[in-house]
């Protein structure tokens, strides 16, 4: 298990797995992520995640605001906003606040829009 911490508090620290670099087992990091490469495993990232165009992911991905511009194969779960570039490809299910798709995104899965509205129980009729 990889695991990625800032120096100090106030740190703009990003971890970055280059375009050619893979990956095997889980990701843990307190900083902001950037994948160019290949990862077989979970990331688990207390900041926000970015897999640009090159990067391919085949695990769960978990973050503040995630981007999505390359591949990603399992469930993605961003705490606040998901991006899905027009070249991202996404087979997995997705869990955010707020979901952005641009023209010519591949996305195959359920969405669920976690704190967007009212909830289910809330709109059913009461007995």
């Amino acid at each position: 298990m990889l695991k990625s911490k800032p120096m100090n508090e106030g740190s703009q620290d990003v971890t970055i797995i280059s375009n050619g670099v893979k990956v095997e087992g889980k990701i843990s990091s307190d900083s902001s992520m950037r994948i160019d490469g290949t990862i077989q495993g979970d990331i688990n990232c207390q900041q926000n995640v970015t897999i640009g165009e090159h990067g391919d992911v085949n695990g769960k991905v978990n973050g503040q605001s995630i981007t999505i511009g390359g591949k990603v194969q399992g469930s993605v779960n961003a705490k606040q906003k998901l991006i899905l570039e027009s070249k991202a490809q996404l087979k997995g299910d997705v869990f955010t606040k707020i979901l952005v798709v641009e023209a010519g995104a591949n996305f195959d899965g359920k969405s669920n829009m976690v704190g967007a509205g009212e909830s289910t129980s809330s709109t059913q009729p009461k007995p």
